[in-house]
């Protein structure tokens, strides 16, 4: 496609005219991307409907209307009911995601008619002229037409963490952010073309790679799928290799098939999921992927920033002093504080401090201006008759035991911000000091301590989730603050400076202290290394462009809505109200998420074990002998069982509260008890059975007291499972089970009951026996539950608050 002749960097004043972005955007030269977190409702339709699991029940379906039985078609119900709760719950998470999506959006600054505007992303087209400043993320890619110090980090993009100075000519990427300086770039790369589209173009919020859940479920289904494939095979040869008809052979190999079919785990777990992520929403949280819910649940390390996370990013300048402590009272030091704040068209909160202080400009016109940056901790600027001005960290710019270096040690003690105003003799260049400074004022800044962030402290060490605070600021200061909001081990904080530059000595000296300043971005993200190369789980929240690189090589990084854009673009999870206080609520989301899907892959794989080996009893005998057991039960029978110990408990189970920490070890745990468990109830099942088909204890029963005799059994164990699972017990879920029991119970009572599901208790000794199967059933997967926890060490209880 033909393109218009770019920008000369004379027209960088203006941008572009209405005119001209009309005909980028009927040229479709726009910056329109699908947005990552999205899914279309097609897609969201599709992945519900047209799953395997779907498929499996649809043909056994069909076979079903082929024998004429439609009522053992009911768990064709299934489908309908695990599509429609999948598509509602997933479309209330895609609402949710999108809403706060365009909240939490960076909006770039674009040159139009000579006005700026705030436009969405997708409203940038080619040749737009972008304003950019610290903390900024470039969203297209583009080439520089002015700068004034300006800093580009492009570490997110090439590896290299050392900052790119830009001069007009030069070619920025997107993906890379300002870390200082101000400047202006014009569109030349949009949408797909843009360098960081083409990396991330199959990026998707709803991908669960690194999710140790659902690798857990997957290696659960491969087992599954291991165990349906001879039982299966078996069940069908059984079932049509015997005397029956075609037709109730068709209705056993049914049956014997779609309890083995764990119908409900994945659907359940995208589910919880999705319903974390609406609840979330409602907290003003932004999940930008969906493992980050169920990752933070896991942190044991949260890498907390001190400003705008601890305390509020807000600023006050309490005090001018002078170098030796007294209030400061030369006309030149106010003006030159207002001097330096007027030269930054994008201050930071310090600067922004002084400029509310003192807001009128003394007109000196700077011949050079050096921006504030995180790495060298100070800015400045060079005028014409009044020399050099700079302005940052005491302990960078003043020799150690000088007046003034020993002033705002003291200061920071208690902990306020200090910065130190200093005059050089030479002009600034590059980013290099000019020579000595000489001290000419401490500017103490005032920070508000944030009120939920005591309490947030107190809930992490109240979950043995160790807190490090890890600031720019001066140490003493950032330990002052962390001792008044009553951290543990705050009192010996850690100069950065003084780190080690090699890995495990780094990772000794992260064990051993929680208070860290005067830390570098470079420094922040190697202390992230450290600690998860220990094997620690680790949460980064920070809200500046000095967090970025540490935000982003955590496993979990947050950042605030009110923090840079380059920021918020990297974290999985945002607090669009910049509060530190929802982090808990997280947490509390993710550990539901893991323990209630836990509960509920226990039910379904109990379920699938006992199917299975319950077809394999009964085909064997088939197999090696000339005597063919019928399937004791028709797919009715599972489908109703089915609802009543696992289907709706689990929905419920799903949902629920639950405090209990995240630990390693998910299939593990499952399996440990779910393969036992169906041991012993299809044992149980197929003695019962046996009993009553056989009539070996008494006259030889028909098939459906036979049946019936084995379901009593199978009930009966099956909601004791469900009572253990459910533990904890609070009075809901002692209700839920009761409800069950209950509804189980007249199925069997019930005349009308009896008739639909085919079902005969009118034999006393049947009965008797089914009781006495499933009383022996239920002590053992009892005895099952106790020694796993008296092996594990895990605690067992009754009642009571999980967790």
């Amino acid at each position: 496609m033909a393109t218009d002749e770019p920008l000369v960097v004379q027209d960088a004043t203006r941008g572009l005219t209405g005119a001209e972005v009309a005909r980028r955007v009927a040229e479709g030269r726009t910056n329109d991307v699908p947005a990552r977190a999205s899914r279309s409702t097609w897609d969201i339709v599709r992945s519900n409907v047209l799953t395997r699991i779907n498929a499996i029940f649809a043909v056994l379906a069909g076979v079903i209307v082929f024998t004429g039985h439609l009522l053992d078609g009911l768990f064709a119900l299934l489908i309908v009911v695990n599509s429609i709760v999948g598509i509602v719950q997933e479309l209330r998470a895609k609402i949710t995601l999108d809403r706060l999506t365009i909240v939490g959006q960076a909006r770039p600054r674009v040159l139009r008619d000579g006005q700026v505007e705030e436009l969405a992303p997708n409203q940038v087209v080619a040749d737009d002229v972008i304003e950019m400043g610290a903390g900024d993320q470039v969203v297209v890619d583009g080439e520089v037409v002015s700068a004034e110090a300006l800093e580009v980090d492009e570490s997110l993009l090439t590896g290299e963490s050392d900052a790119v100075h830009m001069q007009p000519g030069d070619q920025v990427l997107s993906g890379s952010f300002v870390v200082a300086g101000t400047g202006h770039y014009r569109a030349t790369k949009v949408g797909r073309e843009a360098y960081a589209t083409r990396l991330a173009d199959e990026a998707s919020r709803f991908s669960l790679v690194n999710s140790e859940l659902r690798n857990g479920i997957n290696r659960i289904l491969r087992f599954i799928t291991w165990l349906l494939v001879p039982a299966g095979l078996l069940s069908i040869y059984n079932q049509l290799s015997g005397d029956e008809p075609l037709r109730e052979a068709l209705r056993g190999m049914v049956a014997a098939l779609v309890p083995m079919v764990p119908e409900g785990l994945v659907l359940l777990t995208s589910v919880a999921f999705a319903v974390g992520v609406v609840r979330l929403g409602r907290r003003n949280c932004l999940v930008n992927e969906l493992p980050a819910i169920e990752g933070l649940a896991r942190v044991d390390v949260v890498c907390s920033d001190k400003t705008g996370t601890l305390t509020e990013n807000a600023m006050h300048l309490a005090e001018v002093r002078g170098p030796d402590g007294d209030l400061a009272s030369d006309s030149s030091v106010t003006e030159a504080l207002a001097a330096l704040a007027a030269a930054d068209p994008r201050p930071n909160a310090s600067l922004r401090a002084i400029r509310e202080a003192f807001p009128h400009d003394p007109g000196w016109p700077p011949e050079t201006v050096a921006a504030f940056s995180s790495a060298r901790k100070w800015s400045g600027a060079t005028y014409a008759d009044q020399g050099t001005w700079v302005l940052g960290a005491p302990d960078v710019l003043a020799p150690p035991g000088t007046a003034a270096a020993t002033e705002a040690e003291s200061i920071g003690a208690r902990g306020l911000r200090v910065l130190l105003l200093g005059h050089c003799e030479g002009p600034l260049d590059g980013s290099d000091l000019p020579g000595e400074v000489e001290p000419m004022a401490l500017v103490v800044l005032e920070q508000k301590l944030r009120p939920d962030a005591r309490d947030t402290l107190e809930y992490f060490g109240r979950q043995h989730v160790s807190v490090k605070v890890i600031s720019g600021d001066n140490a003493r200061s950032v330990g002052a603050v962390a001792s008044a909001l009553g951290l543990v081990g705050s009192s010996q904080p850690v100069d950065a400076r003084t780190l080690p530059e090699d890995p495990d000595q780094l990772g000794d000296v992260m064990e051993q202290h929680r208070v860290f300043g005067r830390v570098t971005p470079a420094q922040k993200r190697s202390m992230v290394r450290a600690l998860r190369a220990r094997g620690h789980t680790v949460a980064t929240t920070g809200d500046g462009v000095n967090d970025v690189l540490a935000l982003k090589d955590s496993d979990i990084g947050v950042a605030m809505g009110s923090g840079s854009p380059a920021a918020r673009s990297v974290a999985q999870i945002v607090l669009l109200d910049n509060r530190f206080a929802t982090l808990p609520h997280v947490v509390g989301e993710g550990r539901r998420v893991i323990g209630n899907i836990e509960r509920v892959a226990t039910l379904f794989l109990t379920k699938t074990v006992y199917s299975a080996l319950l077809a394999l009893m009964v085909g064997v005998p088939g197999l090696v002998g000339d005597h063919t057991l019928p399937y004791p039960f028709v797919p009715r029978h599972v489908t109703i069982v089915g609802w009543f110990t696992i289907g709706l408990p689990a929905f419920l189970l799903a949902l629920a509260p639950n405090y209990e920490r995240a630990r390693p070890g998910f299939v593990r745990r499952v399996m440990r008890m779910a393969v036992p468990w169906g041991v012993v109830i299809a044992v149980a099942c197929f003695v019962s059975y046996l009993l009553a088909y056989e009539g070996v204890l008494s006259g030889r029963a028909d098939r459906t007291e036979a049946s019936t005799a084995a379901l009593i059994t199978l009930v009966v164990i099956a909601l004791r499972v469900l009572a253990i699972v459910a533990r904890p017990l609070v009075l809901w879920k002692v209700v839920l089970i009761w409800v069950m029991s209950v509804l189980s119970a007249l199925m069997f009572l019930l005349p009308i009951t009896q008739s639909v599901f085919l079902l005969d208790p009118g034999n006393a000794r049947y009965v008797v026996i089914a009781l006495v199967c499933a009383g022996a059933g239920v002590v053992l997967v009892e005895l099952v539950w106790w020694v796993d926890g008296w092996l594990t060490g895990e605690p067992r209880r009754l009642f009571g608050r999980s967790g």
